[in-house]
């Protein structure tokens, strides 16, 4: 099959040829209809994040069962399907506690004395986040999948896959936002924008998009910002505490950035929760005034949502069909998998919401 694979740190990925095992007796070979390129993924090019490399990158994607091993029952050939990189055991300890996301993932890949899934002229390719999503197939294991019998365009259910589940857990799951609250969400790109919408479908009743970039920020208010706050131009901290008389109730930092994480926190009212969805820089510390633990203010980390996501990602569909979600808006570009390279420099352009390939 043809894939964009990765061999070295800061170097454009390849368009290359990679062989794909057949499905063991619980994995799932799935073609690949559509892959976002989520910034998760630019992390591990710059090599913010390591990984063994050739990589193939990818995991924000939807497609078609094309074949199922010989223990799989929940999905069929021909089934359209969301992957997710929140691959559950359903046997340890987080996962019987309700926490999956959090899974050991113990079992769930091959081992060393086994076939790769993915390899190159008999050497294998390490298969990012258990999907390799920038590949026009996929060999999965079953619970990656989410069967989706609605009726919705791929592109829309590869955004599900990963951004928007992210963005509306973070709200919706992990911080738990109340009805009547107070919001500000540091970062106005794919995440961001679904934690404004997941800030939304939540009942806040301000909701404060923080950006450097004037594009995002007016996005943000079609995504349910009430105000928004232009970042370039400084003191952002100052300008919510005058909006808000003191600070917000929950804050949400999707950039992944040192700076950012402080002011997540810098911008709480007493008794508030900031939640970090954005991913820093492995090694990155971040430097908080341990005087404010004392007025009960919080911060905490969010893996993808904390999603449930085979409960989660249909409702999240039904909202989309129900006109209350929007996900249409946020895809800025469709290309190919040869703009894969392209569309990293999109991203770092800060010219995207998403950047969507689509596979015919």
């Amino acid at each position: 099959m043809k894939a964009a694979v990765l061999h070295e740190v800061n170097h454009p990925l390849q368009i290359e040829e990679v062989d794909i095992a057949s499905p063991g007796p619980r994995e799932v070979l799935v073609r690949t209809r559509a892959s976002g390129v989520c910034h998760s993924d630019l992390h591990f090019v710059e090599g913010l994040y390591t990984t063994t490399m050739p990589v193939l990158l990818g995991h924000e994607a939807a497609g078609t069962v094309e074949a199922v091993g010989s223990q799989v029952h929940y999905v069929s050939p021909g089934d359209r399907v969301i992957c997710c990189l929140s691959v559950f055991c359903g046997v340890c300890e987080r996962c019987t506690t309700g926490r999956p996301v959090l899974c050991s993932r113990t079992g769930l890949v091959r081992g060393p004395d086994e076939e790769p899934r993915l390899s190159q002229c008999g050497n294998p390719v390490t298969q990012f986040a258990n999907l390799g999503a920038y590949a026009e197939m996929m060999l999965v294991h079953e619970n990656s999948l989410v069967k989706i019998d609605q009726d919705i365009g791929f592109e829309q259910m590869a955004l599900i896959g990963c951004g928007a589940t992210t963005g509306l857990g973070a709200a919706l799951n992990t911080a738990k936002v109340e009805p009547g609250s107070t919001v500000a969400v540091i970062g106005a790109g794919g995440v961001g924008l679904n934690a404004i919408q997941g800030a939304k479908l939540a009942g806040a009743l301000r909701i404060i998009a923080i950006d450097a970039v004037e594009d995002k920020l007016t996005l943000a208010r079609e995504f349910g910002a009430t105000d928004v706050i232009d970042a370039s131009t400084g003191d952002a901290e100052k300008k919510v505490k005058d909006l808000t008389g003191g600070g917000v109730d929950y804050s949400f930092e999707a950039i992944g950035k040192k700076e950012t994480a402080e002011l997540s926190f810098e911008i709480l009212r007493a008794g508030g929760t900031a939640t970090i969805i954005g991913m820093i820089p492995l090694g990155t510390k971040i430097e908080l005034d341990g005087s404010a633990f004392l007025r009960e203010r919080r911060i905490q980390g969010s893996s993808m949502g904390s999603n449930h996501f085979r409960v989660d990602m249909p409702r999240y569909i039904d909202f989309y069909l129900q006109g209350r979600l929007k996900l249409d808006e946020l895809v800025t570009k469709r290309l190919k998998l040869e703009d894969i390279n392209d569309a990293f420099k999109y991203m770092k352009e800060g010219s995207v919401a998403r950047s969507v390939m689509m596979f015919d």
